[in-house]
């Protein structure tokens, strides 16, 4: 009983770090993959792991594909495109000096700043507008954000279950 209460409590965890930037659906993976060798018979197996770790990739894949689309739908370059995706990350890793959510500032600001001086590093014959093209890499980190926690409920819901129902 007292694994299931630390699993669901680092799930929840895990849940709450995932929309301020940091690597939530690692920590839940890592807790599922504690669980899975401290409580052998607790449920979560090979398939369980296996599931929630392609789960967790494809979140942080999508998490950039995502960002990187919506500039280049709102009228960016490829290189706004990149832009974003190195701003996003730089901003998220270097945060902004405010507490709790400084990474997650950062993370939005860092996408719309590396889009934006990235369209204007392009000649002129470029498609859109810079402030445009970075409005829709801040778009694109909000709805990769949402999607990413998203996401993360599934790994919750999917550990939490198969724990609850191994035991």
């Amino acid at each position: 009983m007292l694994s299931l209460a630390l699993l669901g409590a680092a799930l929840v965890g895990g849940l709450l770090l995932i929309p301020f930037g940091l690597p939530g659906l690692w920590v839940m993976l890592g807790a599922a993959l504690l669980h899975w060798v401290l409580v052998p018979l607790g449920g979560i197996g090979l398939w369980t792991t296996a599931g929630a770790g392609a789960l967790v990739v494809a979140a942080e894949v999508l998490e950039f594909t995502i960002s990187a689309r919506y500039t280049r739908k709102y009228g960016g370059s490829r290189r706004a495109s990149w832009g974003a995706v190195v701003g996003g990350l730089v901003g998220a890793v270097v945060g902004i000096p405010v507490p709790v959510v400084g990474s997650l500032i950062g993370a939005f600001a860092g996408a719309f700043l590396g889009a934006l001086v990235a369209e204007l590093s392009v000649a002129r014959e470029a498609r859109g507008t810079p402030v445009r093209v970075a409005t829709g890499a801040l778009v694109g980190r909000v709805v990769a954000a949402a999607a990413k926690v998203g996401i993360g409920v599934v790994v919750a819901v999917w550990v939490m279950a198969a724990a609850v129902v191994g035991t």
